[in-house]
């Protein structure tokens, strides 16, 4: 056995047979007299037989139609599948279900370092929902229109998000340390009828007044009637309403029936050029993804699950999956490494979590800090444990397993903001092994393709998915002929998604992610697009052009090198370096600071002026420069030369 396919743990015969993937087998045997020797037999079956695997899933977990689909599927074209046709749902009347079954028991906690701890139960979600759903709609929204907001993870985020799509109208959330540019290149685009905001926040100890951030945003907002605000700041910003306002009101829950593609909300992944892509998710496809997810985390109504997310990322929508199962939802607001990086591990122990996860990047900085949870707390109701965001070293796999807890499910999962799940992730009945992501997700064509398209196995290839998934994009918001969407998945292999990682997959089903196959930048699980960079830096008069890649290194931490080509009499000091830094962190986010930036003469650029990122990323993550570029598709094929000399010396400085 080699050293990645080494086991860290066996799931006891007990605990699979008590667990939602093993429910949902049995399941499978009763109503469809189906059987399998193991996972992967099922897996082959949910993605050769989908309307019959989709169904089921929709059966099992008991998807509430107001009306009923006339079929499961009417066409399994890439893009244009058309799910559930003629049915009528809600989202947050499927999740608000729960509520009067677990009346009082907690739906959600939320512990902020601006708010401190609160929770929420299950009756007061719903009646609050109401009560906020009745506010906006006698504000004006109906079905259709946008709501967006700046918020933190806090129980306002979730209570305006489900009385928004209780309504039928569409929801997007930006997080509040992004820079005013970022969040406007984004709400723009759906210009939204409602705001809401928090005028600021505490981090790390320190508050953070936003004022002058959303001045700027809801001056620049024209579609805007009305701004809700959750004052935090005295004198700070004020809107026309004060959230505080709408959470009293007597009002019943009356979701609107929605059909199954009716847009639930509106999140954004980065391309390499132009804006962020508005990507649209329907109510019916978000739920049965969830629903899916579920299976695969293993979640119930007796969990107590916690992602550490900001609302920027997909995984503050991802964390809704457990909400629909009716498990306890706990909310961590604020920096994770304060007062130090054993804070999140206090949080876990006294919030009594069995579900926690985190983005890769975490897990890395704790090894860093030399912290040993396990020394300083005790978690005897922790069971399970996921990451994402970029490929978990196998040296995090041991860290967990040593300093954290030696009997604990660890379930890695790698999937993306486009489609609003996992393409690969955890299976409660199969061992964990160093390194690797246990299985393909049910009903996902996942595969490993080379350039030409053929399938490859134990090899690095493209990830892709064959066959279409009810939670992929309905269409990009303004994108009205649809190109942008194709060329965002479907260009390089026909009617078939491309999702730009880089992937290998065993024979039994494991994979192990090894970064972006693209220029996008993805820092600590957050993605942004490389045009949103060059925005912020080359808007400084001192910087002419400018080219950023993002080295993800499997095992290693990633690293950003940020070149720039400055204009006449321009210097590269230390005073231009702070303004760049400042010009990121104040426009975008200062998850986005580059770790290094360097001067060039000029940026490669093809013939007809595209910046040459992948070939440069390619080549500074190992490639072969003659295999990695056509110098004769260059506009400048010199320029490639300095990046050929910065690679040999980087690599040489990093294995002295």
């Amino acid at each position: 056995m080699t050293l990645e396919r080494e086991v860290l743990w066996t799931p006891k015969k007990e605990r699979y047979d008590a667990s939602t993937m093993a429910k949902f087998e049995r399941h499978l045997h009763k109503e469809n007299n189906l059987t399998f020797s193991n996972y992967n037999e099922m897996w082959k079956w949910s993605i050769s037989d989908l309307e019959a695997f989709w169904h089921a899933i929709s059966q099992f977990f008991g998807m509430r139609f107001f009306e009923a689909p006339q079929m499961i599927l009417r066409s399994k074209d890439m893009p244009g599948a058309e799910w559930f046709p003629g049915a009528k749902v809600n989202y947050s009347d499927q999740v608000l279900s729960h509520s009067d079954r677990l009346s009082e028991q907690i739906a959600f906690v939320s512990i902020s370092e601006t708010f401190k701890r609160k929770e929420i139960s299950w009756h007061d979600l719903k009646q609050t929902v109401a009560s906020v759903a009745d506010a906006f709609k006698k504000m004006g929204v109906t079905k259709g229109d946008r709501v967006v907001a700046i918020l933190p993870n806090t129980e306002v985020a979730l209570i305006a998000f489900l009385a928004t799509s209780s309504l039928g109208a569409i929801w997007s959330i930006c997080a509040p340390d992004m820079g005013h540019v970022a969040i406007l290149d984004r709400f723009k685009q759906i210009k939204p009828k409602l705001l809401i905001a928090q005028s600021g926040y505490v981090h790390a100890g320190k508050m953070i007044d936003r004022s002058e951030v959303l001045k700027k945003i809801t001056t620049n907002l024209k579609s805007l009637d009305k701004i809700i605000t959750v004052p935090v700041i005295t004198d700070g910003f004020k809107g026309d309403v004060l959230w505080s306002d709408l959470l009293t009101k007597k009002a019943s829950f009356d979701p609107v029936p929605v059909t199954f593609d009716h847009p639930l909300w509106v999140v954004y992944s980065s391309g390499t050029t132009g804006n962020p892509k508005p990507i649209v998710h329907g109510h019916g496809g978000v739920l049965l993804e969830t629903m899916k997810q579920s299976l695969h985390h293993d979640l119930t109504e007796k969990d107590r699950f916690s992602w550490l997310t900001s609302s920027g990322w997909i995984m503050w929508n991802a964390q809704w999956t457990a909400l629909g199962q009716g498990a306890c939802v706990v909310a961590f607001d604020g920096a994770p490494y304060y007062p130090d990086m054993g804070r999140i591990w206090e949080f876990i122990a006294e919030e009594r979590l069995t579900f926690f996860g985190a983005g890769a990047a975490f897990f890395e900085g704790c090894i860093k800090a030399g912290i040993h949870p396990k020394d300083r707390y005790e978690f005897p109701n922790l069971r399970s444990m996921g990451a994402t965001g970029s490929p978990l070293s196998g040296d995090a796999y041991d860290w967990i397993y040593q300093k954290v807890k030696s009997d604990l499910w660890l379930a890695p999962i790698s999937g993306g903001t486009d489609l609003s799940g996992a393409f690969v992730l955890g299976h409660p009945g199969m061992p964990v092994r160093k390194g690797e992501m246990q299985c393909r997700a049910l009903g996902n064509a996942v595969h490993a393709f080379d350039e030409q398209g053929n399938n490859l196995i134990d090899q690095v290839g493209e990830l892709v998915c064959t066959k279409p998934l009810p939670s992929m994009p309905l269409y990009f918001w303004g994108d009205e002929d649809g190109s942008r969407l194709h060329e965002s998945y479907f260009d390089a292999y026909p009617g078939v998604w491309r999702h730009g990682d880089w992937i290998k997959i065993n024979k039994d089903g494991g994979s192990v992610i090894f970064g972006r196959s693209d220029a996008t930048i993805n820092r600590k699980g957050l993605r942004m697009g490389s045009a949103e960079i060059y925005q912020a830096v080359e808007g400084l008069v001192e910087i002419r052009d400018s080219l950023v890649v993002d080295l993800e290194f499997l095992g290693r931490q990633s690293f950003m090198p940020l070149f720039v080509v400055l204009m006449p009499n321009a210097k590269l000091d230390e005073t231009l370096r702070r303004r760049i830094y400042e010009a990121i962190k104040l426009q975008l986010s200062p998850r986005f600071l580059p770790d290094e930036i360097i001067e060039i003469d000029e940026v490669p650029r093809t013939l007809s002026g595209k910046k040459l990122e992948v070939p440069v990323k390619k080549l500074l993550l190992g490639g072969a420069s003659e295999k990695v570029v056509n110098r004769d598709s260059m506009l400048n094929p010199q320029s490639f030369d300095f990046f050929i000399e910065y690679s040999a010396r980087k690599t040489k400085k990093d294995n002295p």
